[in-house]
């Protein structure tokens, strides 16, 4: 019953290993993107917590449009989005680090800290891909586990804390289990934490909830790094833009770890940023549409007495403790990509929202 990230990496390569040149053809036509979930023959992935409604119509037009000046560097269009990402969060342009997509962010903070050795306290389980090669380098883990109700145990991250901890990692809402922390705890936390270590707090999700980012703090702490995506609900998983919002200072002692600030974006990554920062349209529209269809994935799982976690993300954490069929399995006959289990006691499990054609198909494979 265990599907391994390794093994849908595997899969992945496979498949697009056997792309040719009249495949490629198919994939670049309008309206018909790689992994097209709308065709039956194709995989349903409901592993990696994409927008399964793509770019915006902005965002797709800009690409489209800047695709012809990808022979120059990417200067004055990261300059044009950095004045953009500054005047949504009400910050300054030095409070704003870009990279390919929020990992990069999070690997420079990692390799920031790690710098000093010493530890990192963080959630389990949590998104934690990024803290391998740190560890490799002698960064010591001090795994904290999760409350009972699957939210980030903050107090209890806080007591983990060691004299040498140089970076607590919090990811909220948190990724697999979808929950949040409540805002008001969340800043008592940030403020008390971050006498201690660098705070790095991962808001990949926040989009899909009401709750506001802590990027009003950032201006009077300099122990406290905010990393965002565009991966998300703005549908550029694949165009790889990220950022960080932080202290000026701390802007600058980061931007020290790689050899060219904002370098790793390109043009046609920067151009479908900035247009889909304008397009409020399209993100209220995937807001609501995946507002509904949780509501609806829960609903059914529920009806199939499957316990699952309140979420305010884009996917959904479920046990599959109840479950009597070979789960995984059945995913793989019905050719839909699902994830892995996150913890054995209680075999919880997460899927991504889909469209509700896809989700409807997820739990009639199920079912």
């Amino acid at each position: 019953m265990y599907t391994s990230r390794r093994t849908w990496l595997k899969q992945v390569g496979l498949a697009t290993a056997g792309i040719g040149a009249s495949s490629l053809e198919t994939i670049a036509a309008p309206g018909n993107p790689f992994w097209d979930n709308t065709i039956d023959d194709k995989p349903v992935r409901l592993v990696a917590n994409e927008n399964p409604y793509g770019p915006s119509p902005l965002a797709r037009k800009a690409m489209a449009d800047h695709i012809s000046i990808s022979n120059r560097y990417n200067g004055e269009l990261t300059g044009v989005l950095v004045a953009a990402l500054a005047k949504k969060h009400e910050v300054t342009a030095g409070n704003i680090l870009v990279g390919a997509g929020s990992t990069e962010i999070l690997d420079i903070t990692a390799r920031f800290s790690a710098s000093k050795k010493g530890s990192f306290v963080i959630a389990q389980p949590t998104y934690d891909y990024w803290t391998y090669v740190v560890e490799k380098s002698g960064f010591r883990k001090i795994g904290v586990p999760l409350a009972a109700d699957k939210k980030n145990d903050l107090q209890a991250m806080l007591c983990a804390v060691q004299p040498d901890t140089n970076l607590i990692y919090l990811c909220n809402p948190n990724n697999p289990t979808g929950t949040v922390c409540d805002r008001d705890i969340l800043v008592t936390f940030v403020k008390e934490a971050t006498k201690k270590a660098i705070v790095l707090v991962d808001e990949a999700y926040i989009d899909f909830t009401e709750q506001q980012s802590l990027c009003d703090l950032v201006p009077y702490n300099k122990n406290l790094v905010i990393a965002k995506t565009f991966s998300k609900i703005y549908g550029l998983a694949g165009a790889r833009t990220g950022y960080a919002i932080a202290h000026k200072d701390t802007i600058e002692q980061l931007a020290l770890m790689v050899s060219w600030p904002a370098g790793s974006l390109s043009v046609v990554s920067a151009a479908a940023a900035i247009a889909s920062l304008g397009d409020e349209k399209f993100v209220k529209e995937n807001y609501n549409l995946n507002q509904l269809t949780r509501k609806y994935t829960i609903e059914q799982l529920e009806r199939l007495r499957l316990t699952c976690i309140p979420s305010n993300t884009n996917f959904v954490y479920f046990s599959l403790d109840n479950y009597k069929k070979d789960y995984f399995a059945l995913l793989k006959q019905n050719n839909i990509i699902g994830t892995r289990i996150y913890e054995e006691q209680g075999k919880w499990t997460r899927i991504t929202v889909g469209t509700m054609k896809e989700m409807k198909k997820f739990i009639s494979a199920v079912a």
